[in-house]
């Protein structure tokens, strides 16, 4: 089966073959995927992290040997953090920005360069790669402002899914795609003063689905994408925001998955 690798700061990926069709999710710089099937201009794809399933314009698609992307898969990568970060490319000497949640494979402990294809790529400036992971309240935060985007994984735009699959991955846990399937995942928190940082609550709508999810901060506060990355505060009826004065999501229930 065909594989490839994201090179790009990120791939729509949409529910159907046509541009007009809605974006589901995005592929980040270093993800990893199956080519199930093509169809003119479109490869319709699966995911490896979380086995979304969509179509990608086939012209981003990169033909690579199945060895190079088992080698990339296996290998033991850096989640690049929030909110993005340059590379530059050689020998077209194109600048990439990489946004938070993306993948690299370093060619040698100096952490400076990775290689994919034909094309070396280079980290642009004097970022340390080397340098400790930050928090999840800073990985979190550094997306304050983000738009929200359906489908969205970067900061460029995200919803509320995307942002906790996202920050999550810069903390070593991989999630699922949907908040759907997030809230099967960890243990019940039974009250909400209880929530710790790291926390995922969830909410749901008058039908019981659930609809939403964002990051518990502690001390009442989550971080959440809706309209933009934003912090508002949470109580045991649900996400309160002090700009309009009303209870804008139902709680239905807040997990530890750390």
């Amino acid at each position: 089966m065909e594989k490839s690798i994201c090179t790009y700061g990120f791939i729509p990926v949409r529910n159907e073959a046509s541009e007009r069709s809605e974006m589901v999710t995005q592929l980040l710089f270093g993800d990893t995927f199956d080519v199930l099937e093509r169809e003119g201009d479109w490869c319709k794809i699966q995911l490896h992290d979380d086995n979304y399933l969509g179509w990608v314009n086939a012209k981003l698609v990169v033909k690579l040997s199945e060895k190079e992307v088992e080698r990339w898969m296996n290998a033991e990568k850096w989640t690049v953090p929030a909110p993005f970060i340059r590379v530059v490319s050689e020998p077209d000497k194109t600048t990439h920005l990489l946004s938070g949640g993306s993948s690299v494979f370093f060619n040698s402990s100096d952490r400076n360069s990775f290689t994919i294809g034909n094309k070396e790529y280079y980290l642009s400036g004097n970022y340390n790669a080397s340098k400790p992971a930050g928090s999840i309240a800073d990985n979190a935060t550094a997306f304050i402002n983000a738009p929200y985007l359906w489908g969205g994984r970067s900061f460029y735009g995200i919803d509320c899914s995307g942002f906790t699959q996202v920050v999550l991955k810069m903390a070593g846990l991989q999630l699922p795609r949907d908040a759907s399937q997030q809230v099967e995942l960890g243990s019940i928190i039974s009250f909400v003063e209880e929530a710790a940082l790291g926390d995922l609550a969830f909410f749901d709508n008058e039908e019981g689905a659930i609809t939403h999810v964002g990051i518990c901060l502690g001390k009442g506060d989550i971080i959440h994408a809706s309209g933009r990355v934003r912090i508002d505060k949470l109580d045991h009826q649900g996400i309160f925001n002090d700009e309009t004065r009303t209870y804008t999501h139902k709680l239905r229930v807040i997990k530890r998955i750390l």
